[in-house]
């Protein structure tokens, strides 16, 4: 039996938001049957993800994969300590970044009618942690092999500049660009969330003239999710593991 795989996410009290998490989780069930998916939360819904870990049965492998997109504060230490509090139990990393999800995002931005040389401003949720605002900046490096305008990043909470603060930049620097004959003056907000919610709901506010919808719902996070979880289940554990149920 392989290991479980416990989908843990943020939490939303958005209903939206909780719908395209709830469609992402059946999604990943649908293309791993045999495959035991569970849902974990770190904030603001139940249930909460130490609770899910402590009621599965003892020895039985588990792989927590983070239904998010940067290494942070969640990642490195919610995660990490429920993670450590059990045995045969481990961590997938975090959806992003990676090259499809910069795909995606240039999907995104030309579903929303951008042009591709007008300015983007990536927008991420933030925070505190060096590696999170590393992992943004990686992300924003390989949209900005997709598109010939700038992309610069923006974040909602915890890490600077905020998204307002760079779209005022991007359209200084496009205005000036523009009135030199070289690209747009139009400044894009690509939302570098997976669904509606708090983050997302703000961006509106943020000055841009074109916003993304989030990334959900689409193909490929189901698939990222279930390769997350491979790379795990590759690193630490053995076959036998799945049927002697140790690690």
């Amino acid at each position: 039996m392989p290991p479980v795989l416990i989908a843990c996410a943020h939490g939303t009290s958005n209903p939206a938001g909780r719908r395209a998490i709830d469609a992402l989780r059946h999604e990943v069930a649908r293309l791993r049957p045999g495959t035991e998916v569970l849902e974990a939360y770190v904030d603001v819904q139940e249930p909460a993800l130490p609770d899910v870990v402590a009621a599965l049965p003892a020895g039985r492998p588990v792989v927590v994969v983070p239904l998010l997109l940067s290494a942070g504060y969640h990642t490195s230490v919610d995660i990490r300590q429920t993670v450590a509090s059990r045995p045969a139990t481990c961590a997938a990393e975090p959806l992003g970044p990676d090259e499809r999800l910069a795909a995606l995002l240039q999907e995104r931005l030309a579903e929303s009618g951008a042009a591709n040389d007008d300015a983007v401003v990536l927008a991420a949720a933030g925070s505190s942690l060096t590696a999170a605002a590393g992992a943004v900046a990686e992300l924003a490096g390989m949209l900005r092999k997709l598109r010939s305008g700038p992309v610069t990043a923006g974040f909602g909470a915890s890490a600077k500049p905020s998204v307002a603060e760079a779209v005022a930049a991007a359209r200084q620097e496009s205005a000036t660009a523009g009135s030199a004959g070289v690209g747009s003056a139009r400044v894009a907000v690509a939302s570098y969330l997976l669904a509606p919610g708090f983050f997302h709901d703000k961006l509106a506010d943020a000055g841009a003239d074109i916003v993304t919808g989030p990334l959900l719902p689409h193909p490929v996070l189901a698939q990222l999710v279930l390769d997350r979880y491979d790379a795990a289940v590759a690193a630490n554990f053995t076959r036998d593991s799945f049927i002697t149920g140790s690690a």
